[in-house]
Order: structure tokens, then C-alpha cells, then sequence
């Protein structure tokens, strides 16, 4: 529940907290991401040494923008918005790990294996077993995916905008909204090495947006179905990075995956999309939040609702 409206600067953020977080999360991360666009990793128009870390410059140059901008965005306007009460329950989707054991499985190895699947024709059935280095690596790149672009980016787009698109717009719709903000605010890293640059055509950054919106149509799903874990939705996240970052090219040698990589996510996402959307019949799992109170004892459904579904409850949750 929303404090009521107040003057001054909370009182205008309280009018409009969407548009104040994209606003903020965009802003934040975009003035953060300027050095490493301007640098010799993006344009070239400073001369301007960003560190090496781990063998890439990407820690220090995309790392600081992307926790600058959703979750700092999602903090300020909570606090601003809905006080300590609005926090706690922020931070409690954050810590929400108690799930069915088959969540995780279903993430951890479904993903790579949807993907794994999608890329397949795509390389003409040339695929080779991930190597011992891979599989050692993997485990360890998923736990620090989950600290480093999980924790940045998901707590601003699923803990925050998302529950509060989904009542206003309906799970659908809210997610449509979503999904291409969230692809929009990483437009800028395409004029720098993490999007490709220099051998970057304008095709890839459209097909990373798009792809954003059918792997959000994915994670509304699991968000929703998952009671609101955040968790899982970070762990969904993560394990679309860390296959591709460190067994796709293992895998599939041959394919192009400088270029590649972002079809694979679209038509393996669009898929899967297009199945739950059809399976759950656009609701994706979303239950409005007068769906949650169980009718009053010996209340009567209303006229013409199945009696199973008195409350609007169903008795099966698509």
C-alpha cells in the first residue's frame, strides 16, 4: 500500500514512481557508461585507460553503471514513495530462496538446454562436448553472475517495476512495457566491446531489444508462478549470460557468436514465450492482488463465476 500524497519532491516522485525509476535507472547507468563509451573500448574519442580485470574491462567499465542505475533507482523511489514498510518488502522478494528444488533445476538446466537446442540448425548440428574447463567454470561464473548483473539490474526491473506494471496493466501488457526499457537501457554498451563495437551493425542492437521483451514474457512467468522470488528470476538471468559467456563458443565453435548470440537468445525466448503465452492464455501466472484474499466464509460466488473460482481464485493457477 502507497503513502498518500505528500508535497515537495517525494510527493512528485509519489505521482509518477514509474516513470521516475526508468528515468533514474537510464540516467544513472548511462552518465556512469560514458568514460568506457568515449574511451578506446567504445569510440575512441578520449584517450581515456580503462583497467583490465579478470581479462576484461567490462568490470570496471560496465559493472559501476549497471549497480549506479535499477537497483539505486528502485532504493530511492521506494524509500520516497513507500517508506521503511515499502523497503522491507522490497528487500523481501530479494531474499525469497524458498522455492520447490525443481525451480532451480528447471532454470539452471533448462535454459542451457533450450539454448543449446535453438543452436543447433542455427550451426548446422556442428557441436562438440563443453570441455572439463568449461564445466569447472561454469558454477563458479553462475554464482558471480548472480552478485554482479543479477543483483544490478533485477532488483529494479522485476522487484520494482515489475509489481507495480503488472496491477496497473495487467501481466501482459506491463510486461510489454518492460521488456523494451529494459533492452533500450543497454544501448549504449553497443558503441563500446561489450556490444561488438567496432564491427557492429544496427541489425544486433534491435534483435537484443526484441529478444528483451520474449525473455521477459519468460521471467514475468517464473517471477509470478514462483510467488515473487526474486532469486529466481536473477538465476534465469544469469544462466542466459553465463551459457553464452562460457560454454556457447566451447560447444559450437563454428558458430558466429559475435553476431549470433542474440538470435539465439530471440528465437529460443520467442519460443518458450509463445508457449506459456498460449498455455496460461496471457495471464503468466499473474494473480491480482484481490486474487490473493480468500472469499469470506460462506460467501456466495458471484453471478455466472464458477464456484471454484468464487474470489477469483482458480482453482489452477496458469
Amino acid at each position: 500500500m502507497h503513502r498518500p500524497a505528500r508535497g515537495g519532491l517525494r510527493g512528485v516522485i509519489g505521482r509518477a514512481p514509474l516513470i521516475w525509476f526508468f528515468v533514474m535507472a537510464t540516467a544513472l547507468s548511462w552518465a556512469a557508461w560514458t568514460p568506457y563509451v568515449v574511451a578506446e573500448t567504445g569510440l575512441g574519442l578520449v584517450e581515456l585507460n580503462i583497467p583490465v580485470l579478470l581479462g576484461s574491462t567490462q568490470l570496471v567499465g560496465v559493472l559501476p553503471g549497471a549497480y549506479l542505475g535499477p537497483i539505486t533507482a528502485a532504493f530511492l523511489v521506494t524509500a520516497a514513495t513507500d517508506g521503511r514498510a515499502g523497503l522491507r518488502k522490497w528487500a523481501g522478494r530479494l531474499t525469497k530462496w524458498r522455492v520447490s528444488w525443481r525451480w532451480y533445476v528447471a532454470v539452471v538446466v533448462g535454459v542451457p538446454l533450450v539454448l543449446i537446442i535453438t543452436t543447433l540448425p542455427l550451426a548446422g548440428g556442428d557441436v562438440r562436448m563443453p570441455s572439463v574447463a568449461v564445466l569447472a567454470a561454469y558454477l563458479p561464473m553462475l554464482v558471480f553472475q548472480m552478485i554482479t548483473t543479477g543483483l544490478a539490474e533485477e532488483p529494479g526491473w522485476r522487484d520494482f517495476a515489475l509489481p507495480r506494471l503488472q496491477p496497473k496493466y495487467g501481466p501482459l501488457k506491463g510486461t510489454l512495457i518492460l521488456g523494451p526499457l529494459w533492452g533500450m537501457w543497454h544501448l549504449p554498451l553497443f558503441l563500446t566491446e561489450w556490444g561488438g563495437r567496432p564491427d557492429l551493425d544496427w541489425v544486433t542492437p534491435v534483435v537484443f531489444v526484441a529478444g528483451a521483451v520474449t525473455v521477459s514474457i519468460v521471467m514475468t512467468w517464473v517471477f509470478n508462478r514462483t510467488g515473487e522470488s526474486l532469486p529466481l528470476a536473477m538465476l534465469l538471468h544469469v544462466s542466459i549470460n553465463t551459457y553464452v559467456s562460457v560454454a556457447a563458443a566451447d560447444m559450437f565453435p563454428s558458430y558466429d557468436w559475435q553476431h549470433g548470440a542474440h538470435t539465439v537468445l530471440l528465437v529460443s525466448s520467442g519460443a518458450a514465450a509463445l508457449v506459456i503465452l498460449v498455455a496460461t492464455r496471457g495471464r503468466l501466472g499473474y494473480r491480482a492482488p484481490a486474487e490473493n484474499a480468500a472469499p469470506a466464509s460462506g460467501a456466495a460466488p458471484a453471478s455466472g463465476e464458477p464456484a471454484a473460482e468464487a474470489g477469483g481464485i482458480s482453482s489452477v493457477r496458469r
